[in-house]
């Protein structure tokens, strides 16, 4: 049955799970919008000396605008996630995006810090708004045979805002000023909103939830259902992990090999280049083995396993490239992971997928604050980033086997998801 959105649409078309091909080009709008939220989360960090001396503040000063970017993303996604499963994904995407069209805008107009992070804050809103609407947009117009490979390519797409993105815009920055890099991600996300208009249907998903109890209930859903609060607890202890070490990463590598601060920002690169790689492995990995009939999440525990080794090869492995070779094992596990988790959220209560995705983020978001303060408090950053570091990747990889044993076989291989987006009139349908 078609949606009540514009006539060229995506329209929804029942079809048995696994027979429709993926069509990547009828996610380029939110793709793109995936990018341009990849390059804002780590865009101010390069600019920051020359944006705090423009604004006559302190780098710490200055740096608190993004403290306000992620403290808000983390506080509201879950709230903006049960709107998007309540009422739609078109109404909280666009409203995302023009929200973050507007907030990109009043950066590049700042020209105190008030106005500055005001605007990193707006722009948190709008990404915690869109992003869960992203996800679950994918996850439920993609068939369960490419549903990994779709999120993967997402999360790609957003790790090549730092590997590309980043660079580009510090690169204008260089060349026209601080705020030209936002008025190019104000750009990008005029390019990407008729694409939304396009690409993604009106009306409320299929097994998705317009009606339920109170708000305060209904975002807290997700951890009533035993296999998401499993998933929850474990994304808590992988970022604590992954991300709270990260926070030292550069401090250890300059005590390692005494590096200077521009060698260190290079190591970017290869992070963002493990994410992308570990997004694209994980979808694949992950699709091929439900294909085959196996357990839905065989690869869960791998990735904490990874994490662990990266982790040590980064802080004792002997050399330089071995300890890089690390990092991007690090990287690699991370973007794995991510993937499966996605997935799961996607697929094991298909009434909340935004809100589930949105608590993903959330905890994410608190597992890095708690990693950090852990690492932090140890007199030694390698020995911190060591033992906390492996220590709760190696606890992440065994706690992940809780969350595949409690999976219901429905869970497990899904059948819910079995709608697919039929292409856009006129749109290219190859594979």
């Amino acid at each position: 049955m078609r949606s009540s959105g514009p006539p060229d649409a995506s329209a929804e078309a029942v079809a048995g799970p696994g027979q429709a091909p993926f069509n990547r080009w009828r996610y380029t709008g939110v793709f793109l919008l995936l990018f341009l939220f990849g390059t804002e989360t780590f865009i101010v960090s390069p600019l920051l000396p020359t944006l705090a001396d423009d604004i006559d503040v302190s780098t710490t000063a200055a740096a608190q605008s993004v403290t306000a970017y992620v403290l808000v993303y983390a506080v509201t996604a879950p709230f903006l996630g049960l709107l998007s499963d309540r009422f739609g994904r078109r109404q909280t995407l666009l409203a995302g995006a023009v929200l973050f069209l507007l907030s990109n805008a009043a950066a590049a107009l700042s020209t105190g810090l008030a106005l500055l992070i005001v605007s990193r804050a707006l722009a948190g809103l709008a990404a915690a708004a869109a992003g869960p609407a992203i996800w679950a947009h994918i996850a439920e117009t993609a068939s369960d045979r490419v549903r990994g490979r779709a999120l993967g390519l997402g999360m790609a797409l957003f790790s090549s805002g730092q590997v590309i993105g980043v660079p580009l815009g510090a690169a204008l920055a260089g060349a026209a000023g601080w705020r030209s890099a936002f008025v190019a991600l104000a750009a990008g996300t005029a390019l990407a909103v008729p694409l939304l208009l396009r690409q993604v249907a009106a009306g409320v998903a299929p097994g998705t939830s317009s009606t339920g109890n109170g708000m305060f209930r209904a975002v807290f859903a997700a951890w009533a259902h035993p296999a998401l609060r499993r998933s929850l607890a474990v994304n808590t202890a992988f970022h604590a992990a992954n991300l709270g070490a990260y926070t030292f990463l550069g401090v250890v590598l300059v005590d390692r090999f005494d590096l200077s601060v521009s060698a260190v920002g290079l190591v970017g690169i290869l992070v963002g280049a493990g994410g992308v790689i570990g997004s694209l492995l994980g979808g694949r990995l992950g699709d091929r083995a439900r294909a085959a009939g196996r357990h839905h999440f065989p690869f869960l525990p791998a990735w904490g396993a990874l994490l662990a080794v990266g982790i040590a090869l980064s802080v004792k492995g002997p050399g330089i490239v071995l300890a890089l070779l690390g990092v991007t094992l690090w990287f690699v596990a991370s973007g794995g992971f991510v993937i499966d988790q996605q997935t799961l959220a996607a697929t094991a209560a298909p009434d909340l997928r935004a809100t589930s995705s949105a608590w993903l983020t959330s905890t994410m978001y608190a597992g890095t604050g708690l990693g950090a303060w852990a690492v932090g408090a140890f007199d030694d950053a390698g020995t911190g980033t060591l033992v906390v570091g492996a220590g709760l990747a190696a606890v992440a990889a065994l706690a992940a086997f809780a969350v595949n044993a409690g999976l219901r076989p429905s869970e497990a291989a899904p059948k819910d998801a079995r709608t697919v987006a039929a292409p856009v009139e006129g749109e290219p349908t190859r594979p």
